[in-house]
């Protein structure tokens, strides 16, 4: 698996989402899911972004287990926080809302270990593919 190529095509992903959810309130005037574009925006574009261009510009082995843990909490704590803010802030179906905020807090940690995991990754992994 190529860590940058996957980051940025989901994070592309992301920023379509964003930008769409955006005009969508513009033209709705409403901004009730305000909070939920903004992260879908800061962490799924942003930040899949910065991880992406991390894996291209820095020499990782592409048979590092941290680094494949990294992406992998990435693209499951970005979606699942994610998808987790907008079931429990929008309620678009009748859930549990144990379970929403559930799911919305797993999410949520799942990202948090991500960006653990790339601090990690930053201290071990840190020569740069051309100097």
């Amino acid at each position: 698996m190529k860590f940058d190529v996957v980051l940025l095509r989901l994070s592309a992903i992301y920023a379509f989402i964003g930008a769409f959810l955006g005009s969508h309130m513009a033209g709705a005037g409403s901004y009730a899911i305000r909070p939920v574009h903004a992260h879908i925006l800061v962490v799924g574009w942003l930040s899949l972004f910065a991880f992406s261009s991390y894996y291209r510009s820095y020499v990782v082995p592409k048979t590092s287990k941290l680094a494949l843990f990294h992406v992998w909490t990435a693209i499951i704590g970005s979606f699942g926080l994610t998808l987790g803010m907008w079931l429990y802030n929008v309620k678009p179906f009748p859930l549990p809302e144990t379970f929403t905020m559930v799911f919305y807090i797993v999410g949520g940690s799942t990202l948090l270990l991500s960006f653990l995991l790339f601090v990690f990754m930053t201290f071990k992994y840190s020569d740069a593919k051309i100097k």
